[in-house]
């Protein structure tokens, strides 16, 4: 079994259903008439016995007061009970299991609300096929779960409560005789069921490592065929595939045992009922009406016992559910507006970086000690450097993807903490070497850069960033689909769609990370034009492994994990042979 499933709970049932009975509040009045119409059904059901019992004792006791006329009007009071019965069942199956939608909607609502507040670090450290699974499979089953949990635990107490009253009625000894078994089922489920819990819950950690593999797969099946490892592929996919296999088979192994348990009670309370009852009537100590009335009695609490076990499966894929929707929201947002956060109005661009000290929070890998940088409103910045210097993650600071651990970030005199996330974000633009284009059309990509732009905005932004010529050229012009994340375009004419959005988008602060390492050289300097017709008049930071493309730049900083340590224009640096020399000759050289 696969080391990666869970079983093990952070909650008790009780923490659970506090956190799950907030969503009954919007639809207090759904769930009252529910539980009425609950009602109203089970005492239809637990009237037929005492028609039957009350017929039964005349027939035996006085034939002769038994007429035609009593036995229809208590035939047409048990249709009208029925016509009730049926009118309160479609409720409870219409409007009940609409509810239960709804609590399912609005929860997978707030659940993708706080996904969308989570860092970086967060995705970092789950799997997509995981979250996915959490906000979609584990939420089916709350819809049933809420419709049914009050609805069955109603009428459970109702015919409970009622069986043990008229039963006492008939035979006092015989009910506590027979009474006497259901706390020991009670027990035994009970702790059938917790193992059951277990069980659901690996299923659903499973089900999300089996999502998880195949979404890898599928995306990356061009890697995949292009090392010839479908067969590798087979067989991871086989192994979590298989330890799925094991995990539904455990989970079947207590079901049965669940089932079993609760038929062997079942024989041996009709077993009490047969013998005991059988002895009492030869006694007298109870008529023979009494019996037939007792045993249909049973019948029903038997059968409301067994629908409660049975609903305990239900219950439990409910509960697994709801738990998983919890370790979502428990998930700590990491950014957030600070309490006095003001919008972030006129923007102009000065950048400063005060002791700023940073280590990634989830592996407490310290990138940066006391890093100081200013950058002036509208000044070209470039950074370069080695790998794993901190390029990336400190244009990753600026518009708080993460929080810092030491210093400030100042962003026109004021902390960047001090505004909202939404106003710093809007203001910074960022065009990054993974281009990422969402399943629609090119213009409905170019149209994220701003919500409620035009087509004229949206075809004018394409033509800035010189993307317009080929976006005419393709099949339906900006109508055309580009595939799941872009995959019908080059990598050139996707990054000059990022490019337009960014135009559209407009903002005083541009981030350019890596934005053409990996286009060829058409591709490169198309895309290069573009960004330096979107670098004027904004402050702009770019990092680049092409030392070509930042020559141009007001100053170049060479940042290593030591923190930056050459700064000037490119002449400058050239002329004191250093690290920017070096990387400038290997470049050259590498040509």
């Amino acid at each position: 079994m696969s080391k990666k499933t869970d079983s093990a709970s952070k909650y008790s049932a009780g923490e659970l259903l506090k956190r799950f009975l907030p969503y009954y509040k919007k639809y207090w009045k759904i769930v009252v008439i529910d539980l009425l119409c609950a009602g109203l059904t089970t005492v239809c059901e637990m009237i037929l016995p005492m028609m039957i019992r009350y017929i039964t004792n005349m027939g035996i006791s006085n034939l002769e007061a038994l007429s035609v006329e009593i036995i229809l009007r208590i035939g047409v009071l048990y249709l009208v009970l029925r016509i009730m019965d049926g009118m309160a069942n479609f409720y409870m199956a219409y409007t009940g299991h609409v509810m239960g939608t709804k609590i399912e909607t609005d929860m997978r609502r707030d659940a993708y609300g706080h996904l969308q507040s989570l860092s970086d670090t967060y995705y970092s450290n789950t799997k997509v096929g995981q979250i996915m699974g959490r906000i979609t499979n584990d939420l089916f089953d709350v819809t049933e779960f809420s419709h049914h949990c009050p609805e069955e635990f109603f009428i459970a107490g109702i015919k409970a409560v009622f069986s043990f009253v008229i039963l006492s009625g008939i035979s006092v000894w015989l009910t506590l005789l027979l009474f006497l078994v259901v706390p020991v089922m009670v027990v035994v489920c009970v702790r059938i069921n917790l193992r059951l819990r277990a069980a659901f819950r690996q299923q659903r950690v499973q089900i999300g490592e089996l999502n998880a593999r195949i979404e890898d797969s599928l995306l990356g099946q061009k890697v995949v065929k292009a090392f010839t490892n479908e067969e590798k592929e087979k067989e991871k996919f086989e192994e979590d595939n298989g330890n799925f296999f094991l995990i539904k088979k455990e989970t079947y192994r207590y079901m049965a045992a669940f089932q079993t348990t609760t038929r062997a009670f079942d024989g041996l309370m009709y077993l009490v009922v047969i013998v005991a009852g059988g002895i009492f009537m030869l006694k007298g100590m109870i008529l023979p009406g009494d019996l037939v009335a007792y045993v249909m009695y049973v019948s029903t609490l038997i059968a409301t016992i067994r629908r409660i076990i049975e609903f305990a499966e239900q219950f439990q894929r409910g509960m697994t559910g709801i738990e998983r929707f919890v370790e979502i929201m428990d998930s700590e947002i990491e950014i957030f507006d600070e309490p006095d956060a003001v919008p972030c109005r006129d923007v102009k661009g000065d950048i400063v970086l005060k002791n700023v000290s940073f280590a990634y929070p989830d592996d407490h890998n310290t990138v940066f000690r006391n890093l100081n940088l200013e950058i002036h409103a509208g000044e070209k910045i470039a950074i370069v450097g080695p790998s794993g210097g901190g390029k990336t993650t400190l244009c990753n600071l600026i518009p708080r993807f993460y929080n810092i651990d030491e210093g400030e970030i100042i962003l026109d005199g004021n902390n960047i903490r001090h505004y909202t996330l939404r106003s710093l974000r809007r203001n910074i633009g960022m065009v990054q070497q993974d281009v990422y284009l969402f399943s629609g059309t090119v213009y409905e990509n170019i149209a994220y850069g701003r919500e409620g732009a035009t087509r004229e905005e949206v075809m004018e932004a394409a033509k800035r960033a010189g993307a317009h010529e080929f976006i005419q050229g393709l099949k339906d012009g900006y109508d055309t689909y580009v595939g799941e994340r872009g995959v019908k375009l080059s990598g050139g004419q996707k990054q000059r769609i990022s490019i337009a959005r960014v135009f559209l988008k407009n903002p005083p602060i541009l981030i350019l990370d890596e934005a053409t390492s990996a286009l060829d050289n058409e591709s490169e300097f198309q895309v290069a034009k573009s960004l330096q017709e979107l670098a004027k008049g904004r402050t702009t930071v770019t990092i680049a492994h092409r030392l070509s493309s930042i020559r141009n730049s007001d100053r170049i900083l060479v940042l290593t994990e030591e923190g930056i340590m050459e700064e000037g224009n490119h002449d400058q640096l050239l002329s004191r042979k250093g690290i920017y020399y070096h990387f400038y000759m290997t470049a050259n050289e590498l040509k």
